[in-house]
């Protein structure tokens, strides 16, 4: 009885691996198995990310500015990230908000979190009206953009956030060890497994801002921005990297050589950035000197067109990457990789022939020509 069940066992063993060896072999005949090993190998690059060593990982954090009343969208986005990404490095996680968060949301994020979470409120310095603006005149700005129906135009808590993530954030006391972030917004989606360590390649390829995807401002939100900015750009000719210059990306954010603003931003709701870069006394300097003016509320400046003018008159081409491998939603857009092709087949679960960059409204067809370079010339992750 026990041969019985012996041969019986190296039966269902034998027959299998006798099946998976023909089939094989048929493949091999067939050329199908090389043409297999070939699209394995079909995409190479030169930069590959060092491992970490020793558990060690970068001096940096998610950065999230966020409500009480958003928890739900913020715990899916929180899932998504730590499982396309955060689960293998365990970064710690920083909160903030104009209110106290309740202990519901410290609670119910702090369970899903991989790393450390932090909780912060903010001083009337960074949210608040400073002296010089005159609150009835502000006022009448939010009455007339409501009546023309401008997205935001009413609100003045959109026009508190717009200058606090242009000009405090990353001065933040939660912040203050960091050198880099990586912004986080609820209701985004990360819609690819993330292998490799952004952070790690802001540090090792010396960039100072990363971004997924670019868009035109809306124009009746920032009719005096360029001409606030041109004057500062005279003042500051030592601020801006020359437009002659080979690294220059003055020519993403105009068409003429900086005489006009072309409306071109990078979407600020996704962000990896150098803290260093936005501490710097240029940076500041820059700020203050649009802070000044009043834009903020008597318009409705945003940070996404005050970050992304600042990078393209201050950083060079090589200082600033688009992390196209990253998939990305924020409502209405994605942003989905296409090439190669397993990235999209094997490592995202979006359609990258719905994605932002091949739309007529995307700023990044013209960042590749003004660049010189390829979407794949961006590409970090590598095929498993």
């Amino acid at each position: 009885m026990l041969s019985s069940r012996i041969g019986r066992t190296l039966l269902k063993v034998i027959i299998p691996a006798s099946l998976i060896c023909t089939l094989l072999l048929i493949a091999q005949q067939n050329g199908a198995w090389n043409s297999i090993r070939q699209r394995k190998n079909s995409y190479t690059q030169n930069y590959h990310p060092k491992p970490h060593q020793n558990g060690t990982r970068e001096n940096a954090a998610f950065v999230v500015l966020v409500r009480n009343e958003d928890l739900t969208a913020m715990r899916e986005t929180m899932q998504q990230l730590e499982d396309r990404f955060n689960r293998r490095y365990n970064y710690p996680w920083i909160f903030l908000n104009n209110d106290p968060f309740d202990e519901k949301f410290k609670t119910f994020t702090s369970g899903l979190a991989s790393g450390e979470t932090y909780y912060g409120t903010f001083n009337q310095t960074m949210w608040g009206y400073p002296d010089w603006i005159d609150q009835d005149k502000a006022r009448a700005a939010r009455d007339d953009m409501a009546a023309r129906q401008i997205i935001y135009g009413g609100s003045e808590s959109y026009r508190h956030m717009c200058r606090f993530q242009s000009g405090f954030f990353f001065r933040h006391p939660l912040l203050d060890n960091l050198d880099y972030y990586w912004r986080v917004e609820p209701h985004v989606k990360f819609t690819c497994d993330i292998d490799y360590d952004p952070f790690t390649v802001m540090r090792e390829k010396d960039l100072k801002y990363g971004w997924t995807i670019s868009i035109k401002e809306y124009v009746e939100t920032i009719p005096t921005l360029w001409d606030t900015v041109k004057n500062f750009m005279k003042e500051h000719r030592d601020y801006i990297v020359p437009k002659d210059d080979p690294e220059s990306l003055l020519g993403w954010i105009s068409n003429d050589g900086g005489e006009s603003y072309n409306l071109c931003h990078f979407w600020s709701n996704f962000e990896i950035g150098a803290l260093k870069w936005l501490r710097s006394k240029e940076y500041i300097d820059y700020f203050n000197y649009l802070d000044k003016t009043g834009g903020f509320f008597y318009e409705r400046w945003g940070d996404a067109p005050v970050h992304s003018i600042a990078a393209a008159l201050m950083l060079k081409q090589s200082e600033v990457h688009w992390f196209y491998d990253i998939g990305y939603f924020h409502n209405p857009w994605y942003q989905c990789p296409s090439e190669p092709a397993w990235l999209p087949e094997e490592k995202c679960s979006c359609d990258p022939d719905n994605s932002f960059d091949k739309h007529w409204y995307s700023c990044t067809p013209e960042y590749l020509k003004v660049t010189g370079k390829k979407a794949t010339d961006f590409l970090i992750t590598q095929r498993n």
